[in-house]
């Protein structure tokens, strides 16, 4: 027989659990543009959203909030720029210096992936869909944040 403590004891237990993000937002960091996406887990799919013109790195922060307060991510995934070979070149760590800030500004838990080849794959999409007038900066990044956002779902199941 339970007691109305346990009951109340296993409720606060289960809604402490940790559990599957359900939306999430995507970023491809870049100097001149950061590329937005959001996903979500049920279909494991991802949609570019627009890219974000940052100067040096430096986004509008204020358009970053409103992004994150329209879409109110579980998580937010950035992709992380490495060498083929894995190593980290010197965007890296802007790119992770980013993360931390989103982190750090929203109070968002942030994750990275490994962004190898996205830009490469996001182009050769657009071009399939659209030719060459289609590969628009802005339309690259935000497919790149997407593809991202599909890489880090399909490594977390």
């Amino acid at each position: 027989m339970t007691s109305e403590n346990d009951s109340e004891q296993e409720k606060k237990t289960s809604s402490n659990e940790s559990k599957a993000p359900s939306t999430l937002l995507g970023f491809d960091f870049g100097t001149k543009s950061i590329g937005v996406a959001t996903g979500q887990m049920i279909t494991a799919t991802a949609q570019p959203l627009a890219a974000i013109k940052a100067n040096d790195g430096i986004p509008n922060w204020d358009t970053v909030a409103a992004v994150i307060k329209e879409w109110a991510p579980d998580l937010v995934v950035v992709g992380l720029p490495l060498n083929m070979d894995g190593t980290e070149q010197a965007i890296t760590q802007r790119a992770k210096k980013f993360g931390n800030r989103l982190n750090g500004r929203f109070g968002v838990k942030v994750a990275f992936q490994d962004e190898r080849l996205t830009t490469a794959s996001a182009k050769e999409f657009i071009f399939e869909r659209g030719g060459f007038k289609a590969l628009e900066k802005g339309k690259v990044d935000s497919v790149s944040a997407a593809l991202i956002l599909e890489s880090w779902m399909e490594s977390y199941y």
